[in-house]
């Protein structure tokens, strides 16, 4: 008889761990408190993005679960683009971190492109003033809402993974969890509950590095004539924001000149990127705020903030935004990547990906489940 699991959430984290349950041969039941996901897993670029992350343990990770994506999405039938990621430098120092950062990549494939090839790369580029790019080809573009609504079918239809809404799990009482009046019991339980990580194990979080981080973004409307962006692109502020581009040696002397010149931007945890989605809507942000409690209210300065730089690095077709929206996910606070603990036998919290969920999630949680971790 095969072991029964019960993974509380169904956001990206919880999806990954049902499937990598699933996968060997467990009997799943995922809960969630809504009647489908609607946090942080459906307000992103849907970038999985490998770049972002440092050469080894998470970068090797970032290539499992890229490799997992493909899988879930092929058999889902669900939309991805595999259009890498180009990085743009208008400034000489910008040039100098991206050369850097390939000539100190071992693995990665990664190069430096001239404005012309650049160019060839992107239609959307700005090529005012363009002095090159980094190109990356590990990238791949999904659309969150897509994909985290039609993954649960898909997990169904391969691993037989059942699914319940609308049932908020307020208690967990090894081996049940409740919601309610009602009560369910599995041989392992997995708590993968995101932002909302007060209600279980509320001493556990108190005591735990751990806050949360508030980003806008916005969407603008699907491109005329099926004009295509191409890779996702981002603007020199996002060479400083990821642990990726560590390795370039003068990237201190080019944070320097940004909190000169971008102060504002760097108080609002601002960098600009694009990515674009089956339907043709560019998606853009973003900003990161910090704190436990936030303001409901979204601001619009910030938004016409990441505008305004992303005009320096982007054209498009139609500009037009249709739909704007804040997300929040959990942060650890001391350089952590994410939490595993068991605070009892049998339960397994996995949170604190960060902004990296969508990169690291189906690899992260492989190696939980697979005994990897």
């Amino acid at each position: 008889m095969s072991k029964s699991a019960i993974v509380i959430g169904a956001g990206i984290v919880g999806l990954a761990t049902a499937r990598a349950l699933g996968s060997r041969g467990y009997s799943v039941t995922v809960i969630d408190r809504s009647s489908k996901a609607v946090g942080a897993s459906i307000r992103n670029f849907g970038m999985v993005w490998p770049i972002g992350q440092p050469e080894g343990k998470l970068y090797e990770r970032a290539l499992c679960a890229k490799s997992i994506w493909k899988e879930v999405l092929t058999g889902g039938k669900l939309w991805f683009h595999e259009g890498g990621s180009l990085h743009m430098a208008y400034h000489q120092d910008e040039l100098e971190v991206i050369q850097q950062i390939v000539e100190a990549s071992d693995k990665r494939p990664v190069s430096v492109l001239t404005p012309e090839q650049t160019l060839a790369k992107s239609p959307a580029v700005n090529k005012q003033g363009l002095l090159g790019s980094l190109f990356c080809e590990d990238e791949m573009i999904v659309d969150p809402r897509e994909a985290i609504a039609g993954i649960p079918a898909y997990l169904t239809e391969k691993y037989g993974v059942h699914f319940i809404w609308d049932k908020a799990i307020s208690e967990v009482t090894y081996p049940t969890v409740r919601a309610g009046d009602q009560q369910w019991a599995a041989d392992e339980i997995f708590v993968c509950s995101g932002q909302d990580f007060e209600t279980l194990y509320p001493e556990i979080f108190s005591a735990t590095a751990i806050t949360k981080c508030k980003l806008q973004m916005l969407r603008m409307e699907s491109q005329p004539d099926n004009w295509k962006i191409g890779p996702a692109l981002c603007g020199g502020l996002s060479l400083i924001h990821y642990d990726g581009f560590k390795a370039a040696p003068s990237l201190g002397k080019l944070k320097e000149r940004y909190k000169a010149e971008y102060d504002a931007y760097l108080k609002w945890g601002i960098h600009v990127m694009a990515s674009q989605n089956g339907l043709g809507e560019i998606t853009v942000g973003d900003s990161h705020e910090y704190a436990l409690t936030f303001d409901p209210f979204d601001r619009e300065f910030i938004n016409t903030m990441i505008l305004d730089y992303l005009a320096t690095f982007a054209e498009f077709k139609s500009s037009k935004v249709f739909q704007t929206w804040h997300g929040i996910y959990p942060k650890m606070t001391d350089g952590s990547t994410e939490i595993v603990l068991k605070p009892v036998d049998g339960v397994t919290i996995i949170n604190g990906l960060g902004g990296a969920g969508m990169t690291l999630s189906f690899g992260l949680c492989d190696e939980v489940i697979g005994g990897r971790y």
